[in-house]
């Protein structure tokens, strides 16, 4: 299918759309003061080793210290065999973290998952530096094959062209990405070139560079477009901005010439995510409830632990039976769930509860478009059939925060609990505080300050509750309306 990526670009951030038939599949969005650290190498500094939890904490330079688990250790995983005989052995041989690090030591980290929440950088010491066509694994000798590339026959045949490309004694693996199916010898030997290089230059660096040094940085968004995203069918790439315009065929010319011819600069008066309506699909992507074209409409919650997502018929009444009309409202809400996850950048486990299906054929045929409309993400993914509860468990691999995380902060008012106490909540909470303060002291009078409505409340409905209480602790209250408090906020002032 036809597909345009769109490249929006200001001295604070850069924001990429990607198009398919017109239609918004995905968003990503980088800013200066908070860019994305994946990829990212540095010289960091073992702060604490934790055995009971086989994992340390590592200083990078950053706010907080990363978090390096045994399992994403080379030292480590390179012990561990899938098969027997000698596998088994080298199982044995592992070596739990307190035998591998000790606090002080110096470690080149790779960062595998951003910061996220309240959570640290997640680290790896097994370096992966990504090109247009492959991914280098100076550390490793295997030759792997992207899974999207399914045909055996293709896969032998990339994984011979590239070894017959490789001198004797080669030391380091290699993933071979989708894009290398359709690559010259020429590409492929200017992409192990090009990695092999940045990786003796990286070396080199981290052998005289202080610790809690940022040794290598990965490429900025608008350049990792160029790298990670176009493919074959990706028709054009425009970008609004001359500058980054000419970094971008500038890099193109080097790296991928058969995107320069793609790649325009531009010009219209009109905002570029305006013209193809991506501003409006970056608001609806924010809310909480998204319609279906049926009638129908699905609700997105997103936790610490998880995301929830509920489909519901809505407006929509079918044609022949119910079963029909919930069976159509389910097909649709797949492929827009697919949709959103995408747009949205939710990670973690993901839990789906379409609506009840009593027919097990409606089930299986649920899934499976679900499954084909995953089809297009890039993350990694797992999809679970249907529990004994009717819902569909999956996992998207999270390693950026959420564009909800990115644009957005927790309400002040709720504190991200989405709702509030009500005035009259607020007014009892009140004269249960007025009631505790009388007896431990013995004020003039006693004040409440807060918001319009807590105060109208008292004025009206609750004015001989108030007049009760004024009563038995003796004293007069008086009222004060706050316009900068809340409807939760309040004070009591004794005088």
């Amino acid at each position: 299918m036809s597909e345009e990526i769109l490249i929006n670009v200001t001295p604070q951030e850069t924001r990429v759309a990607v198009l398919e038939q017109g239609v918004t599949q995905e968003l990503h969005i980088e800013r200066g003061s908070a860019r994305g650290l994946v990829g990212n190498i540095y010289l960091g500094k073992v702060g604490r080793v934790l055995p009971g939890m086989q994992s340390a904490f590592i200083d990078i330079g950053l706010d907080r210290a990363a978090f390096l688990h045994v399992a994403d250790i080379w030292e480590h995983r390179r012990g561990t065999g899938n098969g027997g005989g000698a596998d088994k052995e080298a199982r044995h041989e592992q070596r739990p973290i307190e035998k591998i690090l000790y606090e002080g030591q110096t470690l080149l980290v790779q960062v595998i998952k951003d910061p996220i929440s309240t959570k640290g950088a997640r680290l790896s010491t097994q370096v992966s530096l990504a090109g247009r066509l492959l991914v280098f694994l100076p550390q490793d000798s295997h030759i792997g094959i992207s899974q999207r590339i399914e045909d055996e026959a293709d896969r032998v045949l990339l994984r011979d062209r590239l070894q017959q490309l490789l001198p004797e004694g080669w030391q380091g693996g290699f993933i071979i990405r989708t894009s290398a199916e359709t690559a010259s010898e020429r590409e492929l030997q200017a992409d192990v070139e090009y990695l092999t290089k940045l990786w003796r230059d990286i070396v080199e660096r981290s052998r005289t560079a202080p610790q809690q040094t940022l040794i290598y940085q990965d490429l900025d968004l608008s350049l990792r477009v160029l790298r990670d995203f176009v493919h074959e069918d990706t028709a054009r790439i425009l970008v609004d901005s001359r500058e980054t315009f000419l970094r971008m065929r500038e890099f193109a010319e080097s790296y991928t010439k058969n995107i320069v011819e793609r790649t325009y600069h531009y010009t219209g008066e009109r905002p570029l995510f305006d013209l193809h309506g991506v501003e409006d699909e970056i608001q609806k992507a924010l809310a909480r409830r998204v319609d279906l074209k049926s009638g129908g409409y699905l609700i997105f919650d997103q936790t610490e632990a998880m995301t929830t997502v509920d489909v519901n018929t809505g407006a929509y009444v079918g044609g022949r039976s119910f079963d029909d009309t919930i069976f159509k409202t389910n097909l649709e809400a797949a492929h827009v769930i697919a949709r959103q996850l995408r747009l949205r950048n939710l990670g973690g486990i993901i839990i789906i509860d379409f609506i009840d299906m009593e027919s097990a054929e409606h089930r299986d045929t649920v899934l499976a478009e679900l499954k084909r409309a995953l089809e297009k993400d890039r993350q990694r993914l797992t999809v679970n059939g249907f529990t004994q509860l009717g819902l569909v468990e999956m996992t998207r691999k999270r390693t950026r925060e959420s564009l909800a995380h990115i644009l957005c902060e927790q309400c002040p008012t709720c504190a991200g609990r989405g709702e509030l106490k009500t005035p009259r909540t607020v007014c009892y909470n009140i004269l249960r505080e007025i009631m505790r303060e009388s007896k431990q002291f013995n004020p003039r009078e006693f004040r409440i300050l807060a918001s319009q409505a807590v105060i109208d409340m008292f004025l009206d409905e609750e004015s001989q509750n108030l007049a009760q209480l004024s009563d038995f602790v003796g004293r007069p209250v008086f009222l004060q309306v706050e316009s900068v408090y809340n409807q939760e906020q309040y004070d009591i002032v004794l005088i």
